[in-house]
This record gives structure tokens, C-alpha cells and sequence, in this order.
């Protein structure tokens, strides 16, 4: 293992530390437990949105906390969930009178805590709602999508949720749009290498040089067809990006957006590599790209690859999706 830590189990500790200290306008933590992230400016009088999971995605969960976006997170340890007490505490923290709404990823320890909190916030009279993310094509075939995992289309339910709650939209308003958002947008990864968790100091799976495994989830999770020689880039796109188009499906005259996610150790370079298949398979199936993003929405570690989503748009997903937004960790402009 070769990290750039002070000890093992002082890892999330340490890194929290640092976001404070680098971010101290925009972050803060409560109840003097530094993984209950929140927002420095409350904004009363908004609908409160608050995410949590583990650590070692950065910058999901907690890089997405900031003006247009989420207003909290309860943070766990490496690929853990947090307690029901930290959810609790953030929830407590951020509800300015119109209710919380919870968005986070489909794994079961996160659907175990987030609904024990909500129950307990219940209890408080703080009115919770709940969107569960599950854009992970490869988790699931079609019909079960309940089963599948939440990973970097993520980013899009916090970007429109988050605009709308910073519009003054209510509770069942920004539920609504979240639920639409995620009925929109599929996801497919491929790993070319794994990460190692500090705690373990020792790679999550094993993959030969020059292998991949395509459909791979965020902490190591197998994918659809198992280890395969790697491919060029063109044809790992089209393979994906297949498997995500029949999926919704997406057809001739949709509009998109597009994200290209590098997975922690894959250079931007190879993500525009990435997007300039993806541009040209759109294109020739007639699908026009509205907007596109580029970059680390959703890491994992020091993990090599990359994943592909598409949100399909209409007018109101484009307009939420188009408001601006500024956290530590992700700025937009009004597009």
C-alpha cells in the first residue's frame, strides 16, 4: 500500500480535517462529530436535502454539500455506511421548517440507516422523504431496477433536487423531480485496476494486466461478464454505451446529457477520449447532447476506469439541470 496517510484508521478523520480547514466559508460539521457535514449558510424557509454513504468516493456524497445543492451528509468510513445517529444529527441540523428529503445510493447498509433515521426524525416531527438513486444498468436487468446500485447518476438527482429545494419548490415538489431524474438516467462502469482501502492495505479484487471488467460497481462489485483482455477505447464505449441504450431505451430525437466519470486514477485525458466515442455513437443514432460533463463525479479510491451515464431531458429536467450551483467540490454557472 502506498498512501499518502498518517495512520490507517485516522484516514477519514484526517481528510475531513483538511476540507474544513481548506473550505471553512462554505463546510462545517455539527454536534462536534466531524462526519455530520453540513452547509455553513442554512437557507430557512427551503426544503433540506441530505445525502451520507461511505467514504473513499470523493467527491460523492459529501463534495455535492453547497449553494444549489445538497444542504448535508452524514459520512461513513471507507465503502461504510454512516450510523442512523450521524443521519439523525445532520437532518436535525439542516431542517429549515419544509422537511428533508434523503437521496443517496441503493446499498443495503444505506437503506438500513437512512430509514431508521427518517423513523426517528419522524418521532421529532421533522417530515422526511426519501429517493433512493439506482442508475447502474449493469446491477440488474430491466424490471428489477430496485435492485440495481446507485453510482455516479447520482450527481444528476442532487444537481435538479438541489436546484429546485434552492428554487423554494416544496417537499413533494422536489421529491418528484428527483424520482423523474432518476427514472432517466442509466449508468454502465468498466475497472482496469483496484483500489486498496486503507483499513485493509491489500486490493479490493484482482484484474491481470491488461484485463478489465466491464459493469464493475464502485467498491469492486463483479460485473455482467466478468474479466475480458481490454479493448480499445471506441470499443469499450460502444459496448457500454449499448447496454445503456436499450436499457431506458433512448431513441432517435432524445435530447441528453452526458457525464464521463473517471473512476480515481484515470487521466482526463482518457475520459475525452471516452467522451469522443460517446459524441459519435450519439450522433449517428440521432440523440442530440445538451449538455456534457466531464471529469470525477464518483471515484472510487485509486481505482482505474471510468463510467458512462445519459440523462435523458426535457424541458423541465434542462432547466433545473441549467441553474447554477458552487460547492468545494463542484461549480456551474447558469448554462
Amino acid at each position: 500500500m502506498r498512501k499518502l496517510i498518517n495512520a490507517p484508521e485516522r484516514f477519514v478523520d484526517d481528510m475531513l480535517e483538511g476540507i474544513y480547514a481548506a473550505h471553512p466559508d462554505q463546510l462545517t460539521f455539527v454536534h462536534g462529530d466531524l462526519r455530520c457535514l453540513v452547509r455553513t449558510r442554512k437557507k430557512h424557509g427551503k426544503v433540506a436535502l441530505a445525502t451520507g454513504g461511505g467514504s473513499g468516493h470523493l467527491p460523492l456524497f459529501l463534495g455535492y454539500v453547497g449553494d444549489g445543492m445538497l444542504d448535508g451528509c452524514a459520512v461513513g468510513g471507507v465503502f461504510q455506511s454512516p450510523s442512523p445517529e450521524q443521519v439523525l444529527k445532520v437532518t436535525r441540523a439542516i431542517h429549515a421548517g419544509e422537511g428533508v428529503l434523503y437521496i443517496y445510493g441503493n446499498y443495503t447498509g444505506d437503506v438500513m440507516t437512512f430509514d431508521m433515521a427518517a423513523e426517528m426524525a419522524a418521532v421529532e416531527g421533522i417530515r422526511v422523504e426519501t429517493v433512493i438513486g439506482n442508475d447502474d444498468v449493469a446491477s440488474a436487468p430491466r424490471g428489477r431496477e430496485d435492485k440495481r446500485r446507485g453510482v455516479a447518476g447520482l450527481f444528476y438527482l442532487y444537481k435538479v433536487a438541489g436546484a429546485a429545494a434552492e428554487e423554494g419548490a416544496s417537499l413533494d415538489e422536489v421529491e418528484r423531480l428527483a424520482l423523474k431524474t432518476g427514472d432517466n438516467v442509466r449508468t454502465m462502469g468498466v475497472a482496469l485496476s483496484p483500489c486498496v482501502i486503507p483499513e485493509i492495505g491489500r486490493p479490493t479484487f484482482e484484474l491481470d494486466e491488461g484485463e478489465m471488467e466491464i459493469g464493475m460497481g464502485i467498491h469492486g462489485e463483479p460485473g455482467v461478464k466478468g474479466k475480458a483482455p481490454l479493448k480499445p477505447a471506441d470499443e469499450v464505449v460502444d459496448e457500454m454505451l449499448r447496454a445503456i441504450m436499450e436499457d431506458l431505451p433512448f431513441k432517435r430525437g432524445d435530447e441528453v446529457s452526458v457525464l464521463v466519470n473517471g473512476l480515481g486514477a484515470t487521466p482526463k485525458e482518457e475520459l475525452y477520449i471516452l467522451y469522443r466515442r460517446v459524441s459519435q455513437v450519439l450522433n449517428a443514432e440521432g440523440i442530440r447532447v445538451w449538455h456534457a460533463y466531464i471529469g470525477e463525479f464518483a471515484t472510487s479510491m485509486e481505482m482505474a476506469g471510468a463510467s458512462i451515464s445519459l440523462l435523458r431531458l426535457d424541458d423541465e429536467l434542462k432547466r433545473y439541470l441549467a441553474r447554477p450551483a458552487s460547492t468545494p467540490f463542484f461549480a456551474q454557472g447558469q448554462l
